[in-house]
């Protein structure tokens, strides 16, 4: 059981560098073109968030509530449970 895991994870890891391989190709040979995006650090409960634009920053603020909802849904429910 544990040696089928271990293979498992080689394969994941394999089609992981093969998709991420083919990306950086078909990168190449596009044209240019603008660059957006943006990310988050989570230190707890407390977001520190940047972007390049409105549009990333307002997807990235949804997507850290969504994260933090969660999370405090988590504990509440193992707490709970136990």
């Amino acid at each position: 059981m544990r040696s089928e895991l271990i293979f498992a994870g080689f394969i994941v890891i394999l089609i992981g560098m093969i998709l991420i391989f083919v990306g950086m190709l078909s990168g190449i040979t596009k044209a240019k073109g603008e660059v957006k995006g943006g990310g988050i650090i989570l230190i707890g409960p407390f977001p520190i968030i940047f972007g390049t634009d409105k549009e990333s920053v307002k997807g990235i603020i949804l997507l850290t509530m969504a994260l933090i909802i969660f999370v405090f849904a988590l504990l509440f429910l193992t707490r709970w449970s136990t």
